[in-house]
């Protein structure tokens, strides 16, 4: 008989404490201001450059992305702008038990994450047990219906996760959400290192720094195990939207490092109940797909009839199992906001385990009491459409104003079911060069999480960092940056 659990509540009634009240954790130096030991070669080789030649270098960073064309595309009202990345070209440093720590708990999240969604289009036995609100699943708009009773090659739905964490103390890390639909951001992870190793080459020596350049390669090679039986030289291809995408560079970075082709739904087709892909010495089969494109239009013949980004009649090919989807069709249940309270309770039911990474404590604005509680609350208290990305449509409760609170809160009452709520967070910081400074900045960590053959976690990730003084938003669309994310195999005495 499944075991059944109590539904996911909080506690309601106290006042949220404000951010003002609280420390901030500073990676860089110990209440009294020395610096921790993980930072100590850094702090020296710093210690011995002047700003003007950290701006410089800053500089010629900056030079090196325009040449490469690292951009992103920022939407706004109107239309969106190309903009450069912004890098910070003072690292971010992980000792290895701290990174070890964070490993496991990605590890043990991301297994857990993937029997959820085998369950989900299955047996349902999370649904059956009570552990899971049947509503938050199968009314999810994400919720694909047309998965159930597939069977992808090797169990694996999120073959690439992103998990976003926060720090707020020497050993406190929490998962602020999970990104396993089309998670972006390792094309910096890997530029970052790259530009870092040709502007501050003294830097690695010496220092044990764990590599991230061998990503594309474990990337390909789980992408390989994953195709149909019978591929004995699996042809892998990136599928892109196209040019116009805000991640376009990554796919053709990635396409580029694994050696694949970057592909647009125009060149691949189906016949034979196979995907072919076109060149010019004729069609070539297809055995797995690279998707950096959204489920509705994937296949014009199942979902969005109007879309041309996809290929027509995939879905059939992915139920016989002659192509594999990365990541599947159907993920973007496991990554939707109101899910995300429910991932603790997926580790101890599929797993038998205690979660190793927090969740942040989190309100589900589709209960009266907790939504009441919310509102009371709301300027202290960060909320976020559950499905929403990239820092758009959130309230920031701390720096909204009456006016824009008032107003988000008719937005909700519209919809409840769409919005979460969670505490204004003391994100660590990590010393930044800005203006000519080298000052704290708050941080955030997206370590990336390769599932196929094995599951594996590149050491260190994707930093993301505020470069406002006191903002907490660290998306590049609202202005954070980025930073390279050293992991140190040996920390000096």
């Amino acid at each position: 008989m499944p075991q059944t659990l109590e539904r996911v509540s909080v506690e309601v009634g106290a006042d949220e404490p404000s951010l003002l009240s609280r420390k901030f954790f500073d990676e860089m130096r110990e209440p009294d201001g020395t610096v921790r030991r993980t930072y100590a070669a850094l702090a020296g080789l710093l210690d011995n450059l002047s700003i003007d030649s950290l701006v410089t270098k800053q500089n010629a960073a900056e030079e090196l992305f325009r040449r490469l064309g690292i951009t992103f595309a920022v939407y706004a009202e109107g239309g969106s702008t190309e903009r450069l990345i912004p890098f910070d070209l003072i690292p971010r440093i992980l000792d290895r038990s701290e990174w070890d720590f964070v490993e496991r708990g990605c590890l043990q999240r991301v297994k857990a994450i993937n029997i959820f969604l085998y369950d989900i289009y299955h047996d349902q036995e999370i649904i059956k047990a009570g552990l899971v609100p049947p509503d938050l699943v199968l009314l999810n708009p994400a919720f694909r219906p047309e998965m159930l009773g597939i069977e992808p090659p090797k169990n694996v739905y999120a073959h690439i996760a992103g998990i976003d964490l926060i720090r707020t103390g020497e050993r406190d890390f929490f998962v602020l959400e999970d990104n396993v639909r089309t998670p972006s951001g390792v094309s910096y992870v890997l530029e970052n290192r790259e530009i870092m190793m040709r502007l501050f080459p003294d830097a690695f020596v010496g220092q044990s720094i764990s590599p991230v350049g061998n990503y594309p390669e474990r990337l390909l090679e789980n992408l390989r195990a994953v195709a149909p039986s019978g591929a004995e030289d699996p042809v892998v291809v990136l599928l892109t939207p196209g040019r116009y995408n805000s991640a376009y560079f990554e796919h053709v970075f990635l396409a580029e490092q694994m050696g694949i082709e970057l592909v647009e739904g125009g060149d691949l087709f189906v016949r034979d109940g196979y995907v072919w892909m076109r060149t010019t010495e004729g069609p070539v089969k297809v055995d797995v797909i690279y998707r950096r494109v959204d489920d509705d239009f994937m296949d014009p013949l199942a979902f969005r009839s109007d879309s041309t980004l996809g290929v027509p009649g995939l879905l059939g090919v992915i139920r016989s199992g002659r192509v594999a989807l990365a990541n599947a069709l159907g993920t973007g249940v496991a990554d939707d906001k109101a899910m995300y309270v429910y991932v603790p309770r997926m580790i101890e039911f599929y797993l038998g385990e205690h979660a190793i990474l927090n969740n942040v404590h989190t309100y589900m604005l589709r209960d009266p009491k907790q939504r009441q509680h919310v509102f009371d609350n709301l300027h202290n208290l960060v909320v976020k459409e559950v499905s929403g990305s990239g820092g758009y449509g959130m309230l920031i409760g701390p720096a909204s104003t009456a006016e824009e609170r008032e107003a988000y809160k008719l937005r909700v009452m519209r919809n409840p079911e769409n919005y979460i709520a969670q505490p204004t967070l003391a994100l660590s910081t990590a010393p930044t060069l800005i203006d000519g400074e080298i000052v704290p900045r708050h941080v955030d960590l997206r370590p990336f999480v390769l599932s196929g053959q094995e599951t594996s976690v590149i050491p260190g990730g994707l930093t993301r960092v505020a470069l406002r003084k006191g903002s907490l938003v660290v998306n590049s669309s609202q202005g954070g940056g980025t930073k390279d994310t050293w992991v140190l195999e040996r920390v000096p005495c």
